[in-house]
């Protein structure tokens, strides 16, 4: 069963802490950084790839630190991500993140991590997320592919035509849930049989 809450973290107004810098924290990194550009980020590893280090160059919202992981590095951390093979040191965060509170996210070790990194498709404004509970990334970027194919790419523009409505419409709250959702059914019934044809 699965049991995840899916949300959508503002990760411009955290903290977040990225231990480790090689192949797969470039990865993180890309993903973070392709959904949130202005997150703030402070990486800690001792060997940092030329990659990574090109990703962050005159990035002022991400801060390297390249030496060894220090408990000091989770003073006002809201997030960590674990992006290292040292199993040793991946066990000492995940005691020390328990302490202090903070969520953790452990690069393939889904029974260390307090959360997922789904895969994510979007499409302008529409940003959609794909869990499959830890089993099979595979699977979760095959769906991602087929959902991408399947947006209209005028799926935008119906976003901000819906914001604009919303925006004017009159009455209580649920006079303006009830014209949304008819409204939104009608665009979403023409654009998939639009699409499809």
């Amino acid at each position: 069963m699965n049991n995840l809450f899916p949300i959508y973290v503002k990760l411009h107004q955290i903290k977040m802490l990225l231990v480790g810098a090689g192949n797969v924290g470039l990865e993180k990194l890309e993903a973070i950084l392709a959904n949130s550009p202005a997150a703030k980020i402070h990486i800690v590893a001792t060997e940092v790839s030329p990659e990574v280090h090109a990703l962050v160059k005159e990035k002022l919202n991400i801060q390297v630190s390249e030496r060894a992981f220090d408990e000091s590095d989770v003073e006002n951390v809201d997030l960590i991500m674990l992006a290292t093979n040292n199993t040793r040191l991946n066990a000492q965060i995940r005691r020390i993140a328990s302490k202090h509170h903070i969520l953790l996210n452990v690069a393939d070790k889904p029974a260390l991590c307090d959360f997922y990194l789904g895969s994510v498709v979007q499409k302008g404004n529409l940003k959609i997320g794909i869990s499959t509970n830890g089993k099979s990334p595979t699977m979760a970027k095959r769906l991602k592919e087929f959902l991408y194919d399947l947006l209209p790419e005028e799926i935008d523009e119906t976003l901000e035509l819906m914001g604009q409505l919303r925006d004017n419409l009159k009455g209580d709250f649920q006079e303006k849930v009830r014209a949304l959702n008819e409204h939104t059914k009608d665009v979403l019934v023409k654009k998939s049989y639009d699409s499809t044809n």
